[in-house]
């Protein structure tokens, strides 16, 4: 089978997860690593192979700009921080490689459309690095919301979180805002924001509130970025959707989605728990009069995908890796992407709009 030959424009820790999807999709493999040292190129090569051998060693680049040139990278894996990445996207594009773009993808939407003019008029494709986004499971949640299951939708609320150490707040990039200007909002609101759109089929709200919770000034970070967030978007149809995201509440990945006649809830939307299955449970509770006895009664299911957790064949990595390479092999982009991040980048905009005016009520702009 032809495959597609990734390069990765970063030796951050989050591509040794993507070098093992790589390794699992038959129709994908690493070619290159840059890294502006490439000591570290080769470094980051030697315990990726360790741990997940590949047939072929990829080549180590002591630039990026030398792996932007390579003939033998079709696709560019961008994991730079939010603030460099805008310039890399642009050179990637127009050598005509396909792009795979870390989120949140820049710093407001007027900087993703051009990002994206310029991947459409060198006709690559351009996706970001939401991974439950390739999952079976969220067909399945969107059938099953599709379907009339739940009825009209209400309500969807999320949440997103994990509990960072001092080292965290002292020196990590999304603590800087030069670096992620978004804080919690980029880094997990990114994921929350994009459940509501996918649960909303796509449709996007007219208008948003945002509030900072809490936030973070570095000495050396030249504006304060978000710690704690949350968010109200409101819907035409009348539903609305809520979330919150946190560097400083432990480990929660939770989403429900409320409708007239049932709601569902998935515990771990984003990283799923470990297993060989994903999961959600769809609630049709019935609250009935028996003479004297009232009663809740709760009609619960679980429906299951046959999909592991991580790491694996059919894991969500795998599978986004899977999904772009063979677009990349057809010949044929899909606009669905672009347009999705665009959305999702627009929303964010706004709410972060919203908090820095006292939490305002905003109107969301028409892309």
């Amino acid at each position: 089978m032809s495959q597609c030959r990734w390069g990765f424009l970063s030796t951050a820790s989050i591509g040794q997860k993507n070098w093992k999807a790589i390794r699992l999709a038959e129709n994908a493999k690493v070619t290159a690593v840059a890294s502006r040292d490439k000591a570290k190129s080769e470094a980051f090569i030697a315990a990726c192979n360790a741990h997940t051998p590949v047939e072929e060693i990829p080549v180590a680049h002591d630039s990026y700009d030398a792996l932007i040139e390579d003939p033998n990278v079709d696709s560019v894996y961008i994991p730079l921080p939010t603030g460099l990445r805008k310039e890399w996207v642009f050179k990637a594009a127009r050598a005509g490689k396909h792009v795979l773009c870390e989120k949140p993808c820049a710093t407001d939407a007027a900087e993703l459309k051009e990002m994206i003019n310029v991947c459409s008029e060198n006709n690559v494709q351009f996706m970001d690095g939401v991974m439950y986004m390739h999952t079976e499971r969220l067909k399945q949640l969107q059938e099953t919301i599709n379907d009339g299951q739940l009825g009209d939708v209400k309500r969807i609320v999320s949440h997103f979180s994990f509990c960072s150490d001092d080292e965290f707040k002292t020196s990590n990039i999304r603590t800087d805002s030069s670096l992620e200007p978004h804080g919690c909002l980029g880094d997990l609101g990114w994921y929350t924001i994009r459940f509501a759109l996918c649960a909303m089929g796509g449709q996007m709200p007219t208008k948003v509130r945002g509030t900072i919770l809490s936030d973070l000034k570095r000495p050396e970070s030249p504006e304060a970025v978000p710690m704690e967030f949350a968010g109200e978007l409101f819907f035409e149809n009348g539903a609305s959707a809520s979330f919150y995201n946190s560097f400083l509440t432990d480990h929660q990945q939770w989403a429900s989605v409320s409708g007239t006649k049932g709601h569902l809830y998935i515990p771990d939307f984003v990283l799923p728990v470990s297993g060989n299955q994903l999961k959600f449970r769809v609630t049709n509770a019935e609250f009935n009069c028996y003479g004297c006895d009232f009663v809740m009664e709760d009609y619960s299911r679980w429906i299951k995908t046959r999909e592991t957790s991580h790491s694996a064949v059919n894991s969500a990595e795998t599978n986004l890796f899977r999904n772009f390479s063979q677009n990349v092999l057809s010949g044929k982009t899909d606009d669905y992407w672009p347009a999705i991040s665009l959305k999702t980048q627009s929303v964010l905009d706004s709410c972060l709009s919203s908090a820095r005016d006292d939490s305002r009520l905003v109107s969301v702009s028409k892309l």
